[in-house]
């Protein structure tokens, strides 16, 4: 057969010139590497999510994926040291008359070593039970002098109204959680942002599993508060908004839609203005993500840009019946939305838009 014979791919000399390169064997593309002068072929394709191992780099023997950092041995395609079962393709390689010549049939075969799947990974379904409102609080602070934070303290109302309707209710609040700002796989390549997220696989420390378990496989509806920082959400929410881009990018890369049927509300507070400009952003990106709206979808406060005494707001949202109401209003407008959802979903009958709320709230 055509693809047992050896392929010239190149002058040695040049060749050599490059650590790490992909080169076409035939049709097969194969990582080359060389070292010290000796030449090393293996798979272009890494085990883990197909990232191109020619375009990675070397660390001393061991061909380093670009997308997730798995390591492979140049020579034997071997996985690294404790993942030796785990290997990629190594193809035949030899230097004649100044030309490097590399069979297109391999001459070990990949093994993919069984991995249990992260609990992540399993079937999206619906759990029988009550509606389930998700609470996610963005508001900063240090975790070990925790401040007043009127942001979850509405948010606390809204829960607390929700399960006064017969919901089942968590809290995230995101400074408690320890988890790392996301790492650009996407700016890789699409498919090298991956569902779970590749730093969740990766590092079992990283807590941002429990906002995807709560939004992807938990809640009916979710309610996030933030502060207004200079005119926009919180950093901690823009930095978990990018870590859900693994959760969008699915419908780009597996047309695999994971919310669905669900509801979203929010609550926005501050010391600044630009109310408007931060509640469009959070709708925008959370109808991205599949999530449907209430009528009156968030409640908001702020004193504008000059009330500089933040003690005095802060009293402000403890005692305003008003904020607190409408926390309330907003928590039984998402409930009521999300059972009609729900139940439609289980039905095949899709609800009509919610009733009119009867208190809004400031917005």
């Amino acid at each position: 057969m055509a693809d047992e014979k050896w392929v010239d791919v190149g002058a040695a000399s040049e060749l050599a010139a490059t650590p790490l390169r992909k080169v076409e064997v035939g049709s097969v593309p194969v990582a080359l590497s060389c070292v010290g002068g000796r030449f090393g072929a293996v798979s272009h394709v890494c085990n883990h999510a197909g990232g191109p191992l020619g375009e990675g780099t070397l660390d001393g023997d061991y061909v380093v994926c670009p997308w997730h950092h798995w390591k492979f041995n140049r020579l034997t395609g071997e996985g690294e040291p404790g993942f030796e079962s785990d290997r990629v393709p190594s193809h035949g390689v030899r230097v004649e008359g100044g030309r490097v010549l590399v069979t297109a049939r391999p001459v070990t075969p990949r093994h993919k070593n069984p991995h249990p799947p992260h609990p992540l990974e399993r079937a999206i379904k619906r759990e029988p039970g009550p509606i389930r409102v998700l609470g996610i609080g963005a508001s900063a602070m240090d975790e070990k002098n925790p401040r007043y934070s009127g942001s979850d303290h509405l948010l606390e109302s809204a829960l607390a109204a929700a399960r006064g309707q017969g919901a089942e209710t968590r809290m995230i609040r995101l400074s408690a959680l320890r988890f790392r700002a996301c790492e650009g796989y996407y700016s890789k390549a699409a498919r090298a942002c991956t569902w779970p997220c590749s730093i969740t696989q990766m590092d079992s420390e990283d807590q941002m599993d429990q906002v995807y378990e709560g939004l992807v496989h938990w809640a009916d509806a979710l309610i996030l508060s933030t502060p207004i920082r200079w005119g926009q959400a919180s950093s901690l929410y823009f930095r978990m908004a990018e870590r859900l881009n693994c959760v969008q990018n699915q419908i780009t890369t597996h047309k695999r839609i994971m919310i669905r049927n669900k509801v979203a509300s929010f609550i926005v507070l501050g010391g600044q203005d630009n109310v408007q400009g931060v509640a469009g952003q959070l709708l925008a990106f959370f109808a991205e993500l599949g999530f449907a709206f209430p009528p009156f979808p968030y409640i908001a406060h702020t004193r504008g840009w000059t009330a500089e005494d933040m003690e005095r707001n802060v009293a402000f949202v403890q005692h305003s019946q008003e904020l607190h109401d409408g926390a309330r209003h907003l928590a039984l407008r998402t409930v009521d939305f999300a059972g009609r959802l729900v139940a439609g979903a289980e039905t095949g009958d899709m609800p009509r838009a919610g009733r009119k709320a009867q208190t809004v709230g400031t917005a």
